[in-house]
Order: structure tokens, then sequence, then C-alpha cells
């Protein structure tokens, strides 16, 4: 999501002459798009600061001026203690004032001063946001939900992004047009609970109620170029039936579901406030996988949350290993400044924590690598996004969404190929042009990883 506000920033910014630049010592303006989530994401913004310094300091030796942003959700937790710690910073604003950008920076060449912006405005932004917006390859980021309900005891969410707003199907439809006049052939469809997702039905429908997210992508679908659909990330309790059928009766939508765990321990996921069990997880698993045999799972896991047994950890090792996973995210848990988990008594030594960690992080990682190998000898299509690093290389996505290295013209970027996989890295895979026909993710799967993965 930090990627799309990042690129809508640059569109707020283009009428007024700014254009981007590849590195920060000879920028007019510098702006640091933060992310809250993790201890160690808010920390790595006063790093940056410190790197940028100099730059700024230079600019300003030579009689020129350097403005300094610190935008996004750290910006949103912390923007007056980053101005008390950071005199070069000239403005902080947080994830919903960025279609302000324009006038925050005038205030701040005006007053030659320094510019707070951390509320929640009334005003929608994104009907404030320019329609054009520039592409760099053809697949793009589209964001249709912000914002958070459900107060999981360790996420600092609800208090950056606020609560749960869901952009009108319209005006989602409109973006997703115009990204595929412009060559987008996949997008990628955000939100904090993307799959809460309760927009405003479409002016043809009289706008009576509203649209859930399996109803928007059946719509986005029939949108003439568009030929990938994903959507990340997703609740456990928000997969209504509709969208599990979505995943059954539509094609472009890719075989590939990004469905956060947490925890395989019932006690800790009460603890976390996640409203779900391991079993019900499990169920809902086997509903999807009933209705697209060939979905991959991704998840995340915390590890050491406070209270956390051995037993309990050990319960999500055995769901990890009933389910199995084509790719994760693991993290330690870190106390985010006023979640009700911070305050918890029972917080687990971080010797423990890390213990932990590097024995989830083993499973998982075979699990990846398992189900990289059962796809060599297997012919996938692959949208090509980008030269390689090496001359004659060009990289592209599974359908499964792992890399895929091959020898090619870049005349194939933005192209959907049949590539035989041939081998596989730690986190990729190569292969070669097999047939110059466009295919779908239904032609060939890769096997989920064995239930049995030790």
């Amino acid at each position: 999501m930090n990627v799309y506000d990042s690129g809508r920033m640059a569109d707020v910014l283009a009428p007024l002459g700014y254009v981007l630049v590849d590195a920060p010592d000879e920028a007019d303006l510098v702006i640091l798009n933060t992310c809250h989530i993790r201890e160690k994401a808010a920390e790595k913004v006063y790093s940056e600061l410190g790197r940028i310094r100099p730059y700024k300091l230079r600019r300003e030796a030579q009689g020129d001026r350097m403005v300094v942003a610190v935008a996004g959700c750290v910006a949103q937790a912390e923007g007056e203690e980053i101005m008390r710690r950071q005199p070069l910073v000239d403005m902080v604003f947080g994830p919903q004032a960025y279609h302000r950008l324009p006038e925050l920076l005038a205030k701040v060449h005006r007053r030659d001063g320094r510019v707070l912006d951390t509320d929640f405005p009334v005003e929608d932004k994104f009907d404030r946001l320019p329609k054009s917006m520039g592409t760099k390859g053809p697949s793009a980021f589209v964001t249709i939900q912000e914002g958070c309900d459900k107060f999981c005891t360790f996420c600092v969410v609800p208090y950056t992004r606020g609560a749960e707003f869901s952009r009108p199907v319209d005006q989602v439809m409109a973006e997703v047009e115009h990204l595929a006049q412009a060559g987008v052939r996949e997008v990628t469809l955000l939100g904090q609970n993307v799959n809460a997702y309760h927009g405003a039905a479409p002016a043809s429908h009289g706008r009576d109620g509203s649209w859930g997210l399996g109803q928007l992508i059946r719509r986005v679908a029939g949108i003439d170029g568009i030929d990938r659909i994903r959507y990340t990330t997703s609740h456990p309790r928000d997969m209504d039936e509709r969208l599990i059928t979505a995943h059954r009766d539509v094609p472009e939508l890719m075989p590939y579901l990004h469905l956060a765990l947490q925890s395989g321990a019932d006690r800790v996921l009460e603890a976390m406030n996640r409203q779900h069990t391991a079993e019900s997880y499990i169920e809902l698993v086997e509903r999807v996988r009933d209705a697209r045999p060939d979905l991959a799972l991704s998840s995340d896991f915390i590890v050491g949350f406070p209270g956390e047994t051995d037993r309990d950890f050990e319960d999500t090792l055995s769901v990890v290993r009933q389910i199995g996973f084509a790719q994760s995210f693991s993290f330690k848990y870190s106390p985010r400044p006023g979640t009700p988990a911070a305050d918890a008594g029972n917080q687990i030594p971080d010797n423990i924590k890390t213990e932990r960690l590097h024995a989830l992080q083993a499973l998982l990682n075979k699990q990846q690598r398992d189900f990289n190998d059962q796809c060599v000898g297997k012919t996938l299509p692959v949208l090509f996004e980008k030269p390689g690093r090496h001359d004659g290389q060009i990289v592209g996505r599974s359908p499964y969404l792992q890399a895929v290295h091959v020898a090619g013209p870049a005349s194939l970027l933005g192209t959907i190929k049949q590539i035989f996989i041939e081998q596989t890295a730690a986190n990729s895979l190569s292969g070669r042009i097999e047939s110059q026909s466009v295919a779908t993710a239904r032609d060939v799967s890769c096997s989920h990883v064995a239930t049995n993965a030790v």
C-alpha cells in the first residue's frame, strides 16, 4: 500500500513540476513514506533521516534548499516526536493527508517553517487525487480499502489508518480502466483488510447498497486488457462465499491467496482478538481449496506473543504442517506503543522469541522450497515485468507470485508467455520460453505443499 501511496504522491506533485529522481543527493524534495507495523520499520525512519542529513546541509551551504518530509504511518503515530527529534524535517503528514501535499509544500515555502498534518480529514482523499498516473510496467497496485475495525491487540493500523473505508465501485473501476489503457495487464487490489471491502454499488445499479470483493473482482475481470487479478491482505473472518466462488469462477483471479493466520494456538488467537480459531481457519482453507484446487497459500505469523507457551508454539507448527504454505512472512512479536498487547505483563524474552522464529522459519522455508521444486518440469504462464540482472535476461511472475527468470528479449516485457520451468533458487524459478501463446493460470498448476512436510 505504501508503494501505491508513493506513486500517488508523485502524481499529485507532477503538476507542480516535480519529477522522480533515482538518488536523494540532488533532490529538491525527499519524502520518507513509512510503516509503523513493527518496531524495526519505525526505527529505520530515524536511520534514513541521518543518511539524508548531509545532503540537506550541503544544499543549504550552496544557498539552495532541500525539503525533507516524513509521511505514512510513523508520521501519523509519532508526528510531534519526529519534529522534536529531527530538526531537519520540514514536513510530517499522515497517510490520509497526501492529497494535500501541494498545499503543505506551499506552507513550508511560504512560512519558511515546518508543517505537521496528522488529521483524519472529512473529505475522501481519493476524490481529490488526479486521474493521471504514471505506470512503470504491466503490473499495478490499486487501493480499494483502507483502515481496520478489527482491533487485534498487537496492531497499530486502526490508530494510524483509521476506521475501515471502501472506495465506491465506480471509482475503482475508473482507475483500473485507466491503468488498462496505459498497458497494465495485472492489478493487485489493496487494503489493510481488503476482503472486508464494501464499496458503494455502481451507478448502473442505482447505487443500491454495497458490493463485496467477490462482486468487484468479477467486474474488474471484465475490463479489456486486464488478464490477472490479485488481492491482499485478507482476514479470515471476511472470506465470504461470494469471494470463495470468485476463486472458482474467475480465471483472471490468480490461484494465490494471502490469508493471515498469526498463530495456530486458540489461546493465543483469543488473546490477539483475531476472532477465529485454528480449526475455523483450517476449514476455511479447505473450502477455498475445494473451489480452486490449484490454490497456493501464503500467510503471516507472529511468534513470542505475550503469554505464548511452548505448547502454543507447537500448535502453530502443527497447523503449518497440516496446511502447507507456498510462502509466508514471520516475525518476532514487536510491542507497538498504544496497543493492548504492549502493556501485557507476560512478555516473552527475546532469546525465546528468536529460537521460536528460527524453528518456524525453517519449516516455512522448507515448504516454500518444496512448492517451488514441484514446479520443475511444469509449464507456467509468466507475465514479464522487467529486465533481469544479466544481459539478455527478463523477469516475470508466475500465477503463484514466484519470480521467474528466462533468457529473452526486452520486447517480451508486458506479455504473458508459457515458460517451461527448469530449476529453482531460494526465492525464484528459471526456465525457457516454450510457447508464444497466452495462457491462464488454469492451464497447469504446481501442487500445494504436502501436509506431512517436516
